[in-house]
């Protein structure tokens, strides 16, 4: 993965789009992030159909596929924030221009089922931010959540020193560039156009509402391809709500040891328990721009600006 482009560094009075790729949600939701960033001298608005509903997603294919792929056009547009994750990214995701939608330099921000369009968009050249979207900020978090989340706005990516750190699986050091997202996503991204590509990355991993086999099972698929024996390192974050699914029927072990038995035969730094993913005190977490793993030390610390 070569990356051609930073995003543009946002300035006061720039214009910022909500979109909803995947899941639907209320209006009621969407006003803590419009606050939060008409706060930061942002300018909001909504996409035609954020609030559209069809079943389970976010409107239609079409209606989700049209608002995106027109806030990434839009040249008025600067920034783009997703509404929330859930499903659906992946039903248009194959029908995306992803080098067109890349060279705009768009800043763009999402987690969750919004890892499709992380890995497309960062294997066509645009680093992005894995960062909290409208629905995460309808709930409290600590102070650093907020902290982190305005950092990324303006481009920095300096953790917050009240955030915690992560836990060693493995010790050690590596640098590369940062990849990953949620992991059902991840395996799901095998064969596709945009599956995610671990050489000399630093691979980001969390998910939620997963039982603690089928982390396992992903996990294992990963590793028979050869896909995390490429990475230069591994960062785990929450796996939320995943021990209190375990099966009943066929026993359980938690999580944190799955994926430590899963992860320490690699020899590579990798650290558990870092601060992001589906669970309250989550940190922005730039894609696709360099970054040093101190396993030892259960810190992550970028070598570069998100933006440009």
């Amino acid at each position: 993965m070569h990356l051609l482009n930073k995003p543009t560094r946002l300035q006061p009075g720039d214009l910022i789009r909500i979109v909803a790729p995947a899941s639907p949600l209320e209006t009621h939701q969407l006003e803590p992030m419009q606050n939060l960033l008409t706060a930061e001298g942002f300018r909001v608005e909504l996409g035609e159909h954020v609030l559209d509903r069809h079943g389970y997603l976010a409107g239609t294919d079409e209606a989700r596929r049209h608002d995106l792929v027109q806030a990434f056009d839009d040249p008025s547009v600067k920034a783009i924030v997703c509404a929330r994750g859930g499903y659906g990214a992946s039903r248009f995701a194959a029908d995306l221009d992803f080098a067109a939608l890349a060279a705009t330099r768009k800043f763009f921000i999402g987690f969750s089922d919004i890892t499709v369009l992380h890995l497309g968009l960062n294997r066509a050249g645009l680093a992005t931010a894995y960062a909290p979207m409208a629905l995460s900020f309808t709930v409290e978090r600590p102070p650093y959540v907020l902290d982190s989340f305005k950092q990324i706005l303006h481009g920095r990516t300096a953790t917050p020193a009240d955030a915690p750190m992560g836990k060693a699986i493995t010790g050690g050091t590596a640098e590369g560039i940062v990849t990953g997202g949620c992991l059902c996503l991840l395996t799901d991204s095998i064969g596709t156009q945009w599956e995610m590509d671990t050489k000399g990355k630093i691979v980001l991993i969390e998910d939620v509402d997963e039982s603690p086999h089928r982390v396992d099972a992903m996990l294992t698929h990963l590793l028979n391809i050869g896909a995390l024996q490429k990475a230069a390192g591994i960062v785990v974050g929450e796996m939320t709500r995943t021990d209190e699914k375990t099966d009943p029927g066929i026993g359980g072990v938690p999580w944190r040891e799955i994926v430590t038995e899963r992860l320490q035969g690699l020899g590579i730094p990798t650290i558990l328990d870092y601060p992001f993913g589906h669970f309250t005190g989550m940190l922005s977490m730039p894609l696709g721009i360099r970054a040093r793993l101190d396993a030892d030390a259960g810190r992550l610390t970028y070598l570069e600006d998100l933006c440009e």
